[in-house]
């Protein structure tokens, strides 16, 4: 076990990004195909082919799951994962060739790094050519390259976040594994202690964390000025991100295990869920062993919660923005 998603068998992760404009792109391939589902809790969405991944629709396995900055550019990504799979015949049969099932989702990172470069078709490819069943790095790589998190008091008073993995072995051989990008609008939360959020500007406001340092953006929202600012507040947010097991289960089981591990979230984001967030998690189901979906949902937010986490304390500083690791010791 490398506390990482790859932990499961027949999960490879691929990373591609562009240092100079702060975006990238990370895809998650399932060898054999995985029963998929989804949980999209947040309130603005970025994503493609998600519908198809809910009960009552023909589509039972997928091939591989995009997660890109970029905003609804970087969906161009998806070309890119399509084409290195169907060159590999691999995908749903369509008479005389396949298609590749590549649900994706995005985050927003044009406010950082050159905008007007995006993910897209070949960056995609050049990820899948990445994959492997190594750890995928984490913090400033794939799609958590451009982001940032705490942003109610705008970018300039934000923090980088990156991409962050994580993976537990429970009974009988299962195994769960997560992978998320975390481009919040709040505040990442470990030990009831912000360790990564809005800086304050007025030392006033401040209530956890290091003193004079955080903000704490539920007391901001509670302010006269943050009430003021917060429908102006970016929205521009997300995290989006696989919560996958190598246990065997059913489409309906799958989209509830998204469901519950998307909890992770409100385990370590303060505030969870925000209109201003598009909060998206895919869930995968490789069927390699057996186990009851009740045990899968009661360790699954645990594992994407320690995913974000780790997002956190594996970035580096960029674009004036300063990380975790930058300010451990302020």
């Amino acid at each position: 076990m490398n506390n990482s998603i790859t932990d499961i068998k027949g999960i490879l992760v691929g990373q591609s990004e562009n240092e100079k404009a702060l975006t990238g792109c990370t895809v998650v391939i399932c060898e054999n195909g995985a029963v998929g589902g989804i949980s999209q809790r947040g309130g603005a969405p970025g994503t493609r082919e998600t519908d198809l991944l809910r009960p009552m629709h023909l589509v039972q396995k997928v091939h591989s799951i995009l997660l890109a900055g970029g905003s609804a550019y970087g969906l161009d990504a998806a070309g890119g994962v399509m084409q290195y799979l169907e060159e590999r015949r691999v995908g749903f049969k369509a008479g005389p060739t396949v298609v590749p099932i590549v649900p994706s989702a995005i985050l927003y990172d044009l406010s950082v790094g050159d905008f007007s470069i995006r993910p897209d078709k070949s960056m995609g490819y050049e990820a899948c050519v990445n994959a492997s069943s190594t750890p995928p790095k984490q913090g400033n790589f794939g799609a958590g390259t451009g982001a940032t998190v705490g942003k109610i008091l705008g970018y300039g008073q934000a923090m980088k976040s990156g991409i962050g993995t994580a993976s537990m072995q429970i009974a009988n051989g299962v195994i769960i594994g997560a992978l998320a990008a975390v481009n919040a609008f709040g505040d990442v939360i470990k030990n009831n202690e912000i360790i990564a959020g809005a800086r304050t500007i007025n030392k006033r406001l401040v209530k956890i964390g290091k003193e004079g340092f955080f903000a704490d953006t539920l007391e901001v929202m509670q302010t006269f000025i943050g009430r003021k600012i917060l429908s102006f507040a970016a929205k521009q947010n997300t995290i989006i991100g696989v919560i996958a097991t190598n246990a065997a289960l059913s489409k309906e089981e799958v989209n509830y295990f998204a469901d519950v591990a998307s909890n992770g979230i409100a385990f370590s984001v303060q505030p969870a869920f925000t209109m201003f967030d598009g909060d998206t998690i895919f869930g995968l189901a490789t069927g390699q062993v057996k186990s009851d979906i009740n045990i899968l949902s009661a360790f699954a937010p645990k594992v994407f919660s320690e995913a974000i986490i780790n997002a956190v304390l594996f970035a580096d500083s960029i674009d004036g923005l300063p990380s975790h690791s930058s300010i451990i010791n302020f």
